[in-house]
């Protein structure tokens, strides 16, 4: 062997590992990067700071990123951008469609009236069936996504009777005010502060039509390697989900300036939102796959999906302590 040859295997051992090092670092990395939205009870989190104080005994530092919607915050999941998130339940459909590194790993209870289609208050709009035609406003792949597919063939349409014009929560509320659209869909709290700020009418919510559940959702690398960080984080959120069911006044004085809305609205969106988080059920696993059909059924994703092969399987450990 030349010496040229032993210096280039030396050198090519040498870079090896140095990945070797980065990779085992990065594995031991000591950061939770959470993604959140404008609602839910990870705001409320953020804002306690209990999560810190319990991770900070474990040396791990929590970092937090706001997403303007479900869809944005799965791409940052799936980038590798954040460990940890929670979206309305069409956007992760979307997501694990696209084959994008997720685990659904907890949900919160059904909260059908916190997403609405709503058109001005002076609209000749009266009924969903009346949107034939129409231009409507929503965050493709979000939550509203799926409750306008429901309303619709609730009405015997389906989502090509109309024009669906696909912007996030701020383009959206622009288009809706100005006029460009008919009837915009959207969740809390932007869908209460279209009804407190601009007289918005509620043409159809969930209620009867949808589950509209909220999911923690985390990349496969992070549930399987850091279970304990995840198991903190579902018991914190419960926490402060208990909390703001006893007192929802006080959550919405905490949440209000946070998400940049007065307190009445924040109240009126809260009023709406549910709590109580558990991990996955086969319940709520059947109720996703039944939005995954819906969506294939539609060619608005290209293949059948099954729901289980993304759940997170919590340690017997974890589940014991959990209850």
């Amino acid at each position: 062997m030349s010496v040229k040859t032993v210096r280039r295997s030396l050198a090519a051992l040498l870079v090896a590992a140095a990945s070797l090092g980065a990779i085992a670092q990065a594995q031991a990395a000591d950061v939770l990067r959470i993604g959140y939205q404008k609602y839910g009870s990870l705001v409320l989190l953020k804002a306690k700071g209990t999560l810190e104080q319990r991770l900070a005994e474990q040396n791990i530092e929590v970092r937090w990123t706001e997403f303007p919607g479900g869809p944005q915050l799965l791409e940052g999941l799936n980038v590798g951008s954040v460990d940890f998130g929670l979206t309305g339940e069409t956007p992760p459909v979307f997501a694990q469609a696209a084959r994008a590194e997720l685990r659904y790993v907890a949900f919160d209870a059904p909260a059908p009236r916190s997403e609405a289609i709503l058109v001005p208050q002076d609209s000749p709009i009266r009924s969903v069936a009346e949107l034939k035609g129409r231009k409507v406003a929503l965050n493709k792949g979000s939550n509203v996504h799926y409750l306008l597919v429901r309303a619709l063939e609730e009405v015997g349409l389906s989502i090509r009777d109309i024009t669906p014009v696909y912007l996030p929560p701020a383009d959206g509320r622009a288009a809706f005010e100005s006029g460009r659209v008919d009837a915009w869909v959207i969740w809390d709290p932007f869908q209460a502060a279209a009804e407190v700020q601009l007289n918005a009418r509620t043409l159809r919510d969930g209620e009867g039509l949808v589950d509209n559940h909220q999911f923690y959702l985390a990349s496969q690398t992070f549930a399987d390697r850091h279970p304990q960080v995840v198991q903190v984080l579902i018991e914190e959120l419960r926490k402060v989900g208990a909390e703001a069911e006893a007192n929802p006044q006080q959550a919405a004085r905490i949440i209000g300036p946070l998400i940049g809305l007065p307190a009445d609205i924040a109240s009126k969106a809260l009023s709406r939102q549910s709590y109580d988080t558990q991990y996955i059920t086969p319940e709520v696993v059947a109720a996703q796959q039944r939005i995954a059909d819906t969506f294939s059924d539609l060619k608005l994703i290209p293949k059948r999906l099954n729901i289980k092969e993304v759940v997170w399987t919590p340690p017997a450990a974890v589940v014991a302590q959990g209850r």
